[in-house]
């Protein structure tokens, strides 16, 4: 190893939180009095995906919901994937973790009455997604937890480091992570609990709303080390990412669809009822595969506001009016065009109801693990939702569990910096291409041979690991379920089953 390598030894039962979003800031902050170490760039609050979500976090927060409706909803969206006692969890717990939020100072929007103001949002059976004004919920719920954590005597933050990979100890098990300084510094960090908190893969798609970062660093990491993962080909393309050449493209949230906006074409003609009987409140994937389809065809996909929010779209949505008008387009009056987007990732590493993965001593909260939650189609706004209810109960557990002494073996970089530009651009035009909205098996056969390619090339990366995951899961699944479309197997297998992968499996 080159590159001069630190190690710093955390104290006995203290937690090293990897990624600073909703997720891991909201664990950390309920670990205390426990010690916790949060490792992230100085980018992280600008980074966090958290920090981007539009919409809000859906809960059975008014009398006329149910935590049972929620629930149902979420397995309904999930296409025969998600693992009803975990949807149950989510949905039960779901309230009080919203208005433990709210006590936290969350400004959630309310009515004259001062009750919760709660949107519709596509594929719910009820108005249940709580909204911080209007369209900025994320990052006033991320702007709460980075203030909270910062003024929290039991966290300390790890401010400009990169984790690149896992520390593993004799026994099988996580003892902390070795990271990088942005000027190329390591240092080895050793913790008797590693919990990943990174989120999504976004970033390994040439389309994305999420920040580049995004790129399965934290699958890629845990997978070279024995992780199991979990229906790791599942990746829900929003379908309306603003199309004005962007990168990361910005997100018209679905509330607007929501509040009545609707989706045309190039020839003025409004399209989703041909594609699917909801029309423009149909699942995720049926919208982002009928706005691609409409693309394929040359015509143009817009979304309308015109009509349902019209003048007051500045203060309903200002978030999206902002986006709209840097590109010159006035939303009140004009069309804004629209194009499919990597937004989610429903798979990850494989945990249980309280973040443990297979490996002892690490953990995963929010969007790179995969709890079953999700299954093949998350819910419209159940990710915030999700990063608080397990990173709570991912907290109690620790807080409750009998840890034992980590004592790393094995420090290994990884091949970061040989990523260079062009392979991480040839990467992400070639994800997009084979592994998108629509996917085949020679598609997906031809990316795995490029993948394979630049391994060979560059060494395990973490974003080609991850990728060369993702595009195997594919493959294996012969059938087209939920976020997950085959040109070549377009039905979809009676038997619904999630997969799991390690990465020796794949050579």
């Amino acid at each position: 190893m080159n590159t001069p390598l630190d190690t710093k030894r955390l104290p006995a039962g203290a937690v090293l939180v990897v990624g600073a979003g909703l997720a891991g800031l909201y664990l950390a902050l309920k670990l205390a009095p426990r010690p916790v170490f949060v490792l992230t760039s100085r980018r992280s609050t600008v980074g966090a995906a958290s920090a981007w979500a539009q919409g809000g976090i859906a809960a059975a927060l008014s009398p006329d919901d149910s935590a049972a409706s929620h629930a149902a909803d979420t397995i309904a969206a999930g296409d025969g994937l998600v693992d009803p006692v975990i949807a149950k969890i989510l949905s039960e717990e779901g309230p009080a973790r919203v208005h433990d939020l709210a006590a936290m100072g969350v400004p959630f929007d309310r009515d004259s009455q001062g009750r919760l103001f709660l949107s519709l949002e596509a594929a719910h059976s009820m108005p249940r997604v709580a909204r911080v004004k209007g369209d900025t919920a994320g990052r006033e719920i991320i702007n709460i937890m980075v203030e909270k954590a910062q003024a929290a005597d039991h966290i300390t933050g790890l401010i400009g480091w990169r984790a690149e990979s896992l520390l593993t100890d004799n026994h099988g098990g996580i003892a902390g992570a070795l990271a990088r300084r942005d000027d190329g510094a390591l240092l080895g960090i050793e913790a008797d609990i590693t919990v990943m908190a990174t989120g999504g893969v976004g970033g390994l798609f040439a389309v994305t709303t999420n920040p580049k970062t995004a790129r399965g660093d934290a699958l890629g990491m845990a997978a070279v080390v024995g992780a199991k993962m979990r229906d790791m080909e599942f990746v829900q393309f929003h379908p309306t990412a603003i199309d004005i050449g962007r990168d990361p493209a910005p997100l018209a949230t679905e509330a607007l669809r929501g509040e009545g906006a609707v989706l045309t074409n190039s020839d003025g003609v409004r399209f989703m009822q041909r594609y699917h009987e909801q029309g423009e409140l149909a699942p995720r994937d049926d919208v982002a595969r009928a706005i691609f389809a409409e693309i394929q065809a040359g015509r143009q996909p817009y979304l309308d506001c015109r009509t349902a929010i019209g003048a007051h779209f500045d203060e309903e949505f200002p978030t999206v009016f902002k986006s709209c008008m840097s590109a010159n387009i006035d939303p009140r009056t004009q069309l804004i065009p629209v194009s499919p987007a990597v937004h989610y990732h429903m798979g990850g590493l494989a945990t249980d109801s309280v973040g443990q993965t297979n490996l002892d001593g690490l953990f995963a909260v929010g969007e790179c693990s995969a709890t079953g939650v999700h299954g093949a189609n998350r819910l419209a706004s159940n990710s915030l939702l999700e990063a608080v209810v397990f990173g709570g109960r991912a907290a109690a557990h620790i807080n409750n569990m009998t840890i034992s002494p980590k004592k790393a073996s094995t420090i290994r970089s990884q091949p970061w910096l040989s990523m260079k530009k062009e392979i991480s651009l040839g990467l992400r035009q070639a994800m997009t291409l084979k592994c998108g909205v629509r996917r085949n098996a020679d598609d997906l056969n031809a990316l795995i041979d490029y993948i394979d390619s630049l391994i060979a090339i560059v060494g395990r990366a973490n974003p080609l690991i991850t990728s060369r995951i993702i595009a195997s899961a594919a493959l294996t699944r012969e059938e087209s379920r939920g976020g997950h479309f085959r040109d070549d197997f377009p039905n979809t297998k009676d038997e619904a089953r999630s997969s799991y992968l390690t990465y020796d499996q794949l050579n």
